[in-house]
């Protein structure tokens, strides 16, 4: 275990401050096995590429990523496919297609009245028309249109062919899409998922794959029935003035916990007995990084958030890094790992102490303890981590 005074060494090393520890701090690897910290390729290299594309998780690959994420839900016909969630409106070019205009529907998707496009009513064909677009508006749209969907199956066959041409393993990290709601539609998720795993040899802890979920009774049904990695993530709504995580439905709890009637929340998770409970089912805690390390407001003399930057924006570049919390140290103590996300390198996406530098964003959450975390970017993921 690392102490306060080697995190806090790394930490402002990190920030530009001066320690007599700096130097042993950024060359430690402070993780609970002792390995270096797992890379994973957010939806692939999301921040290039269309995300969820095998051209996507190809560049990932590519850029040095350890583990490739699919984000998985199911077709009409029972196939799993990548999408960040069940409509597909935001990812792939449906909303242009005039043939599938009137299959627009309304659904309660964990609790929210929701109107799009969702796979699961569509077949697995039809999807193969649509193509893939850049989810985020900021960034490069260029390769909008030219991409297909991929099914799970696919995304296991290229992370083999990519093992065995790189000569090292590449781990795919899936996320169970809204269990609750593919069950109540007929497509569960959990034992096509598990039979896909099957067929690929990956059964086992030391196999390369890892299960996520926001979800607990789902991750609490796979343990029961696989000894592969399970990981529990942990989700919010936003971080308010002071730094403190907001809760807000449908981001404030599991979705189980509202169908149940369980009063806890997302935070109660990360609580020192909370992560002794999630410490029963999974391997892998993995929550949200404000949770592990968050940034507040600076206000001025008429309450309101100071522009820092001067940019006429308030955003991440306007907040100051609060200390670290005890959820690393917490976990570890029980046994669980940590994998944090999402990381991204635009500057108004890091707060002002890494003066838009992503390497010093990478460098400071390292520096805690982490044992993986996801990053739209993994070639600069990559580079921070092994000190390039």
């Amino acid at each position: 275990m690392m102490t306060k005074t080697l995190i806090s060494a790394g930490l402002a090393a990190c920030l530009g401050l001066a320690t007599p520890q700096a130097a042993l701090a950024q060359s430690a690897t402070p993780t609970l096995s002792g390995q270096k910290p797992l890379i994973v390729g957010h939806r692939g290299a999301s921040g290039y590429r269309p995300e969820h594309t095998l051209e996507s998780y190809k560049l990932a690959i590519e850029q040095g990523a350890d583990f490739i994420e699919p984000d998985l839900v199911a077709t009409k016909d029972g196939v799993l496919i990548a999408r960040h969630e069940p409509v597909m409106s935001g990812t792939t070019d449906i909303a242009t297609r005039p043939e599938f205009a009137s299959r627009k529907t309304t659904r309660k998707l964990d609790g929210v009245e929701t109107t799009d496009w969702f796979a699961g009513d569509f077949t697995l064909a039809e999807i193969k028309t649509l193509r893939a677009k850049q989810a985020f508006a900021d960034r490069d749209q260029s390769h909008n249109g030219k991409y297909e969907v991929p099914t799970l199956q696919e995304i296991i066959a290229l992370a083999k062919s990519e093992s065995a041409r790189l000569g090292r393993t590449i781990g795919l990290y899936p996320e169970v899409k809204h269990s609750i709601f593919h069950a109540a539609i007929g497509l569960p998720i959990e034992d096509r998922l598990l039979d896909a795993l099957k067929a690929a040899g990956w059964t086992e802890k030391s196999s390369p794959v890892i299960i996520q979920s926001f979800e607990t009774a789902n991750l609490k049904y796979l343990r029961g029935k696989t000894q592969v990695r399970l990981s529990q993530l942990v989700d919010a709504d936003d971080v308010d003035k002071d730094g403190d995580i907001v809760l807000a439905a449908p981001f404030d709890k599991p979705y189980d916990f509202v169908v149940t009637g369980d009063k806890r929340s997302f935070k109660d998770l990360v609580t020192a007995e909370g992560l002794k409970e999630v410490a029963t089912y999974a391997d892998i805690v993995a929550p949200w990084k404000p949770y592990l390390m968050a940034g507040k407001q600076v206000l001025g003399d008429d309450g309101k958030p100071q522009d820092l930057n001067k940019d006429g924006a308030i955003d991440e570049r306007d907040r100051v890094l609060l200390p670290p919390s005890d959820v690393v140290k917490n976990a570890h103590a029980v046994g669980l790992l940590v994998h944090s996300w999402t990381f991204r390198s635009e500057p108004k996406r890091l707060a002002s102490d890494f003066k838009g530098d992503p390497a010093a964003e990478y460098k400071a959450y390292l520096a805690l303890g982490i044992d993986g975390l996801f990053s739209d970017f993994p070639d600069a993921a990559v580079k921070a981590r092994d000190g390039k």
